[in-house]
Formats: structure tokens, sequence, C-alpha cells
């Protein structure tokens, strides 16, 4: 293996992500002026983020089909390109409708990019976790640049200028990626693709206990990721009191720490195992969640909130460890398709945590939404130590 390319592979398939991540990411810090201009509810514009985060979770497993038959090089560079494209359709929505459906789009071609890029750099790295915590990174990275920016711009321009900053990172990106990447050799370029979606080779992955376990440890980090990516800033803001700009900064923290210790919780998996590691996460989110609760009933101060979200920061770099045990339990000929397809089957379900925490936060209070998300991390912990204490071996 020629390192120095397969660096510069991981780097780009990083950016890649990244351009992918800043298209969606800039939509949550101007969410209270796209609902005020088109005159709708939160839970609306969090039926639209949902939409977005489903229709990124089902493109995962025909995107892993697709890079087997077309080769990885192709599929990612048509994710950062439809990246761009759908971004711009977002920033000129006329109306309500087609702001939701443009989320669906983004969400959708964005959504090739994940899977396909894992599975290719797989075949480049030996220590898997610490290159999924990388490449991971990339997400973290975007929100580190992306949500102040945004906030500054919608304060500035307008939310529409704000969602055209997707298309600022994604065309660069698309262009060095199709000038560094090497052509990628298609896995299984001569099978219909139609065998791929048979019925009966799907359920038979997903049943097996060890598969269907990890799927359920996935789907409550990404319940409580797609929840926090769209509605932090939102929570800091009107329950905790904090400005805009505040509020931003501190999902920039967010974004900073999840991003920091995505490869430090891949690698720690690499050594003392996967499902200590994700332990080490669940637990962070109880503490994390807990404190923005916490703080917004006892009407504290800034640095409680910065604290929190030190600990939220942490725990969402749960996808390192717990994507590594997927990779873990599928055969080289499997990961391709495979770990698209419980991607889409844990993303699914996680992609409730907009439209649930918006919905709940409009009926109920922010609070009691974000108290649901330290629920979800207290069941997920209970789940890793039921299966480490019972001896399951799952």
């Amino acid at each position: 293996m020629n390192w120095r390319y397969a660096y510069t592979a991981l780097l780009l398939c990083t950016l890649a992500f990244a351009a992918t991540m800043v298209a969606r990411l800039v939509i949550s810090p101007v969410v209270p002026l796209i609902a005020a201009d088109f005159g709708v509810s939160y839970g609306t514009i969090g039926l639209a983020l949902s939409g977005m985060w489903a229709a990124y979770a089902l493109a995962q497993f025909p995107s892993g089909v697709l890079g087997d038959k077309f080769g990885e090089r192709r599929i990612i560079l048509t994710a950062v390109g439809s990246t761009a494209v759908t971004a711009l359709l977002l920033a000129f929505a006329p109306s309500v409708e087609v702001f939701i459906l443009g989320t669906v789009l983004l969400g959708t071609g964005a959504g090739l990019h994940y899977s396909v890029a894992t599975t290719f750099l797989a075949k480049q790295f030996d220590d898997i976790g610490r290159a999924i915590g990388f490449h991971v990174a990339g997400g973290p990275i975007a929100g580190l640049l992306a949500p102040p920016i945004a906030a500054y711009v919608g304060a500035q321009y307008g939310w529409r200028s704000a969602l055209l900053l997707g298309v600022v990172a994604a065309v660069p990106v698309f262009v060095l990626f199709a000038a560094k990447v090497e052509p990628t050799e298609p896995a299984r370029p001569d099978q219909p693709i139609r065998e791929r979606f048979e019925l009966g080779a799907l359920v038979e992955l997903l049943s097996r206990q060890s598969i269907a376990y990890t799927t359920v440890l996935a789907m409550f980090g990404a319940f409580a990721w797609q929840a926090t990516a769209s509605f932090l800033p939102a929570y800091l803001a009107e329950a905790g009191g904090l400005s805009t700009g505040n509020a931003a900064i501190l999902f920039s923290l967010y974004f900073v720490i999840h991003g920091a210790t995505q490869p430090l919780t891949g690698g720690l998996s690499d050594r003392i195992g996967r499902d200590p590691a994700a332990m080490v996460t669940m637990t962070s989110g109880i503490v994390g969640y807990g404190l923005l609760v916490g703080g917004a009933l006892a009407d504290v101060g800034i640095l409680t909130y910065a604290v929190a979200t030190l600990f939220v920061g942490l725990a969402m770099s749960w996808g390192a460890p717990v994507q590594s045990r997927f990779m873990d339990l599928l055969s080289a000929e499997e990961r391709g398709a495979g770990f698209g397809l419980v991607r889409t089957a844990y993303m699914v379900l996680g992609a409730t945590g907009s439209v649930v925490v918006g919905t709940l936060s409009t009926l109920v209070s922010w609070p009691a939404a974000f108290g649901l998300l330290a629920g979800i991390m207290a069941i997920g912990l209970c789940t890793l130590l039921g299966n480490r204490l019972l001896g399951l071996d799952l």
C-alpha cells in the first residue's frame, strides 16, 4: 500500500464528507429565520429536517450497491456534486413545500457519500477504528466552521444567503477530489443491481444477533445526534436564554469536541474494545444532556452550558466505536452493501429525532425534549452493560 496515497485519499474523503455536511448544518442556525419567513412552526421545520435525515439514511444502502457496481470514486463525486445543486435549490425555495422537497433531495444526494467512502477507506487501512474516526471528523469540521458563519450571514443578509454556503463548500471539494483521487475498480461490476435488493438476503443480514444488537445501539446514538444537530442552537437560545451569537459559538464548540474525540474514541476502541469505548460516550451523553436540562431549569450562566456542550460533543463520538463494530462483524465482501444496509436501518429510525424533539419542544417544553435525549443515552448505556454483565457476547 502506498501510504502517501492512502492518507491523501483519507484527507479528501474527509473533506468530501465535510462538504456534504456543511450544506445540511447551515440550516440549523437559521431555523428561527426560516420558520418566521415561511410563517410555520418549529415542528414543521423539524419535519423538513427529519425528511432530510431520513432521505440521507435511505440512501446509505443503495449507495453501497452503486459503489460496488460503478466504483467508489464515481459515487462520492456524485454525492458532492448533487449536494451543491440541491443547496442552491434550497437557497431559492419560494415556499415551505419546495423547501421541504429541497431538504429531502439534499439528504438523498449527501447520503451517497459516507458508506461508500468508509468501505473505500477500509481497503486502505488496517486500523479501521482510527481511520473511521478521522473520516467521521469531517462532520465536526463542518460543524466548527458552518454554524457561526451561517448565523452571521443569516443575521446580515438573510437565511437564503446562509444556505448558499453549502454551494461554496461543495464545488471546490468536487474539483479537488476529481483531480487527486484515482479511479476505483468496482467490486461487482457485472452483477445486476436488482440481485442486491433480494429481500431474503437483506433480512438474513439484519437478523443476525450481533448485527441487530449493534443496529439498536447505533439507532440510539443517531436519534440523539440528529436532534442535537437540528436543535442545539435553538435550545441554547430559547431554553438557555443565550444570544444567537453565543448559541452559535457553543454549537461550534460542540463540533470541535465532537471532531477532536472521534479519532480518539476510534483509536480507543482499537485498543480496549468497541463496547467499552461506546460506554464512555453514552455515559458522557447522560451527563451532558442532564446538564443542559438542569441548566435551563435553574437559569444558570453560559459556563454551565459550555461544560454541558463538552460532554455532549464527546457523547456524539459514539460513531467511531459503533461503526467500527459493524465493520468487524461484516466480511470484506459484505462491507460495501452490508454497511450501507445497516446504516439505512439505524439512520431511518434515528432520523425521527428531529421531528420528535422539535414537536416535543413545541407541545411540552425544551427541557422535556432534551431530557428525552438524556434518557436515550441511559438506555444505550444499559444495553451495553447488559450485554457485558449477562455474558451475551453479542
